[in-house]
């Protein structure tokens, strides 16, 4: 029987309770399966860690990620840590070192969930969003001098490099070939941004030249966004810099339904260390610990993590499993209208995976 070895990050605020229901249904679905089963670490990094160690993670952090397979990740941030440290020391520290480089948000709307467009359906809105997730405006390149005095600098640098921008548009490329339509947009702002993002453009022209048969267009990211709340069907695949994908994912989610169904992958295509898979929704305290988080976008997050590791049979059940519990929509949380508590949800997509619920 194949195993796989996943790591569980459950970090901040209402990442321990959608890191919880999600490992519930992985093992659910591995059940299901037969074929494969799933050994899972926990591991208690984040803010309480770092409020007891003075760092968000420990010193050997790194060297025992690299011996799983896949990472599970919840969030980071508390407001008791500036979030500059909570999120470098934590999600940053991971992402960066381990090269994964390619950040990869679906955006759809699940059979049942009404967004906030109107006229707009499911045929109409259905993205995939890659985000270029190891430099650009999150490079960590800057930093600040004369602090405190009236001349003080805070500075930071936006690193674009050849090699990092070509594989992120060769990878947006290739996975918007593998769709059934074919077209990526770029993003860009090089009307403003005249050295880093005209270098981001120029490499763009060169690269498309390899895939004739995909559809290519470029948008300026203020144009952006009014074309993905006017006209979304005219959008499929999407590539943008860190900052820019970014923000973007955050509205395409919200036009999908919620913040709290949106998953993340965040990549190492080559796999020789692994990727991480992630909710997007972040640690959302204001709802910490009342049992009201929507695990959905964990959920959706552990179908990318099944589909990366080999497992597509088992990631389309647990797909099929989410869309039964949207589609009937008695069972919802509060973000989508309903007013069922996390673990309703989680034990309603348990149930759609065990056939209890047809």
């Amino acid at each position: 029987m194949r195993e796989f070895t996943i790591a569980a990050i459950p970090g901040d605020g209402i990442g321990s309770e959608v890191i919880e229901a999600g490992l519930q249904v992985l093992q659910t679905v591995a059940a299901r399966d037969g074929g494969f089963k799933l050994r899972i670490e926990t591991f208690p990094w984040g803010t309480d860690y770092y409020l007891e160690h003075g760092k968000m993670m420990a010193d050997d952090a790194l060297d025992t990620l690299k011996r799983f397979d896949a990472i599970y990740f919840g969030s980071a941030g508390d407001p008791r840590v500036p979030d500059h440290i909570s999120l470098w020391g934590l999600r940053l520290a991971i992402c960066q070192p381990l090269d994964q480089y390619a950040n990869v948000r679906p955006a759809r709307l699940l059979p049942g969930i009404q967004g906030p467009l109107r006229d707009v359906g499911a045929d109409d809105l259905d993205w995939v969003i890659v985000r270029e997730n190891s430099e650009g405006e999150y490079a960590g390149v800057g930093g600040r001098v004369h602090t405190g005095l009236p001349e003080e600098v805070g500075m930071d640098v936006a690193v674009f490099t050849r090699s990092g921008v070509e594989r992120i548009q060769r990878f947006a490329m290739d996975l918007a070939r593998s769709r059934p339509r074919k077209k990526l947009t770029l993003v860009t702002k090089s009307n403003a941004q005249r050295h880093g993002l005209v270098f981001w453009d120029d490499v763009f022209e060169v690269i498309r030249k390899d895939y004739p048969d995909v559809e290519t267009d470029k948008m300026l990211v203020d144009a952006m966004t009014t074309r993905m709340v006017l006209d979304p069907r005219s959008l499929d695949t999407i590539v943008a810099t860190n900052l820019h994908a970014d923000v973007l994912s955050d509205l395409a989610a919200a036009l999908t339904g919620s913040l709290g169904i949106a998953p993340t992958a965040n990549l190492r295509p080559e796999r020789d260390w692994p990727s991480m898979f992630e909710p997007i929704h972040g640690s959302a305290f204001d709802i910490m610990g009342q049992g009201i988080a929507n695990p959905i976008g964990s959920f959706w997050s552990a179908v990318m993590m099944l589909d990366h590791l080999g497992e597509p049979s088992a990631a389309s059940a647990l797909m099929t499993a989410i869309e039964h519990v949207t589609a009937h929509g008695n069972v919802l949380p509060r973000d989508l209208g309903g007013n069922a508590p996390t673990v309703q949800v989680t034990e309603e997509v348990i149930a759609a995976l065990e056939g209890r619920n047809a």
